[in-house]
């Protein structure tokens, strides 16, 4: 069966989805997007979702292509067509085509929008979970707003393939000072010996991960020892646990990181509990 994109108000075969030469998302990286989780066909944490995306497009000064009821429809659409029970739906806004010029287009210029769903192995991943991954540190070369979901992810491309070409799955981004701020696509999470969760607080220099925001509510309805602060390459080192989470990986548990085990060099206990009670706190419409 052929996929089908949703591409500026039509449905269409991947083959014949197009978008104009001149789309400033394609010219300019003038866009933003959302990857959400699907689940038994249904989409995970909605609501969170939009509201980033509505806060992504006010930091650039984007229109909305359509209302956010609208939107849901079409990313519920798209789910259906493509037979996805288990997956990611993604969409991406531009600020639209124009002749090609820094400053804004004319007001009135329609921004572009596309949507596309696929499937995931489910049993992969869980292998992947029950297994641990791998990760390295790297300097953070990123612009300093990636608190905005920004199609602009030429940093997170090349650490991605630094680090699979040491044989890693993630990149952990470190700053000047030596403290983790994230994955190149996930947020960054250690457990102390203390048995104290650590992640870095919400600012300009991270994402705000909707993963991340579900964990959170997630510790706090366990009663989990928690600090919101940014932790060094050392104390990822020295950690009892490590993990990240994003959409598509949900919770995943590290087991390495630079070469070194983490802990005894298996998923821990804590990360292992997230992952698995992690649907129990999201939001399913």
């Amino acid at each position: 069966m052929s996929r089908i994109a949703y591409v500026n108000g039509q449905y269409v075969p991947h083959a014949h989805a197009m978008i104009g030469i001149e789309d400033r998302g394609y010219q300019f990286a003038d866009g933003v997007y959302e990857v959400c989780e699907v689940r038994g066909g249904r989409l995970v944490d909605e609501r969170r979702h939009m509201a980033r995306l509505d806060r992504s497009l006010s930091e650039l000064r984007i229109g909305h292509p359509m209302s956010p009821a609208a939107l849901g429809m079409v990313m519920r659409e798209t789910i259906r067509r493509n037979r996805v029970r288990d997956g990611i739906v993604y969409l991406q806004v531009t600020r639209g085509e124009m002749k090609r010029d820094f400053p804004f287009p004319p007001e009135g210029t329609r921004p572009s929008i596309v949507v596309t769903s696929r499937s995931h192995n489910n049993a992969r991943n869980e292998k992947a979970a029950e297994a641990g991954i791998a990760v390295v540190t790297m300097p953070d070369i990123r612009w300093q707003r990636v608190d905005i979901k920004s199609v602009a992810l030429l940093p997170n491309v090349l650490a991605k393939q630094q680090a699979r070409e040491q044989g890693a799955k993630e990149a952990w981004l470190v700053d000047g000072e030596g403290r983790v701020t994230e994955g190149a696509s996930s947020n960054a999470w250690i457990v102390t010996r203390d048995g104290v969760l650590v992640t870095r607080p919400l600012q300009t220099g991270i994402l705000p991960g909707i993963t991340r925001s579900v964990v959170l509510d997630l510790i706090a309805r366990e009663g989990l020892g928690f600090e919101e602060r940014p932790f060094t390459v050392q104390e990822a080192y020295e950690a009892r646990e490590a993990f990240v989470t994003s959409a598509s990986q949900l919770v995943m548990p590290v087991v390495q990181i630079d070469g070194r085990p983490v802990g005894n060099g298996a998923p821990g206990l804590v990360a292992s509990a997230l992952r698995r009670d992690y649907h129990s706190q999201a939001e399913f419409i």
